[in-house]
């Protein structure tokens, strides 16, 4: 449904989430297991193989939890690693539920089959400056043309990598979303400047941080339509 949502900074989300991981809340694993489950919803219509990018930080760690999830709803589950570090434990999570690692200078022939890309190269912990470069650039863009073309769909991991979290401000090397699953908030960036443009449909995943965020004013209250889901819980 449309509605006034209220939309929040990368550093707004952060402080929300701080006490709660504080009290030892595994707010990784819940949001994973919340992107399975949707990622299991998209594959119910047409089911294929999926490819996971998967940055060196959290956002990669959730793409990486919650391909260990859906690996049973894929034919199939590659994964690119877009730097030299990884959440290993995530990866290692993936691996054992039947993934592969696939080089990513193979990334035009890896997407030749695939029914979706799950983008979790990077999320608002880059907000400073979000532009992509190196192996996660040149893998970006080479996915794009089949993305734009149509040839296979995309969904971002709380927001799509290289899109700024807070302005919405992006360069070239983004893939738009078809599905954009954001955690705890909606971020200001996704409804910002390129945001509604690259992020598609946004899901926000209920973690709990409204008491929290009742404490700060909104970077801005935008009318999008918003898919909410009920709060996350681990399998």
């Amino acid at each position: 449904m449309t509605e006034r949502t209220a939309a929040y900074t990368a550093d707004a989300v952060r402080a929300a989430e701080a006490p709660l991981l504080a009290a030892g809340r595994p707010l990784m694993r819940e949001a994973a297991h919340a992107l399975a489950a949707l990622v299991a919803d998209e594959l119910a219509g047409t089911r294929g193989p999926v490819l996971v990018l998967a940055g060196s930080g959290d956002n990669g760690g959730d793409a990486l939890f919650a391909a260990a999830e859906f690996a049973a709803s894929a034919t199939r589950v590659d994964i690119v690693l877009t730097r030299d570090r990884v959440h290993r434990e995530g990866l290692d999570a993936a691996l054992a539920a039947g993934a592969r690692i696939r080089d990513a200078s193979d990334i035009c022939a890896a997407v030749a089959d695939h029914v979706l890309v799950v983008d979790g190269i990077l999320g608002i912990g880059a907000s400073a400056d979000p532009r992509l470069r190196g192996t996660a650039r040149a893998v970006v863009e080479a996915l794009r043309p089949a993305v734009v073309a149509g040839r296979v769909r995309v969904l971002a991991v709380d927001i799509p990598s290289g899109l700024h979290p807070d302005t919405g401000e992006a360069d070239a090397a983004v893939l738009p979303a078809a599905t954009t699953v954001t955690f705890g908030a909606v971020k200001a960036g996704l409804v910002r400047g390129r945001g509604p443009e690259l992020a598609g449909r946004i899901v926000l995943v209920d973690l709990g941080l409204e008491p929290q965020l009742r404490r700060v004013r909104p970077a801005v209250t935008a009318a999008v339509p918003i898919v909410r889901t009920a709060p996350a819980s681990q399998p």
